[in-house]
């Protein structure tokens, strides 16, 4: 399987733990395609539509630019590393500019210098 920066794919959570997404949700791949075409593995930052509040490190993104059923927020505090066996399917990707946004998030969440 080969997936791309800025693509979104619904993966398969179980079993998680604690404060741990679980069940099958969307999440965005983050990690480089150098990494995304070699590693078994991929980065990737949770997606969500149950987020009563946005914070400085959520990118909002609507249903018509991401492919998703709704409107959702991407939560750059919950980046994680999954084996690409939990992918399921593509439903969408990001334009350039929304990933401008993703990388800003990304670098507040981490406390990273921009």
């Amino acid at each position: 399987m080969t997936c791309k920066r800025g693509d979104i794919y619904l993966v398969d959570w179980s079993p998680g733990r604690g404060s741990e997404q679980t069940g099958i949700r969307p999440a965005l791949i983050i990690q480089n395609d150098l990494g995304n075409k070699f590693s078994p593995t991929v980065i990737v930052a949770t997606i969500s539509t149950k987020s009563k509040k946005a914070y400085p490190f959520h990118v909002i993104v609507n249903a018509e630019e991401s492919g998703l059923p709704e409107d959702s927020i991407i939560k750059l505090e919950q980046i994680m590393t999954i084996d690409k066996g939990r992918l399921i399917k593509k439903v969408g990707s990001l334009t350039d500019k929304k990933m401008e946004e993703v990388e800003v998030a990304i670098h507040r969440s981490l406390g990273l210098k921009l």
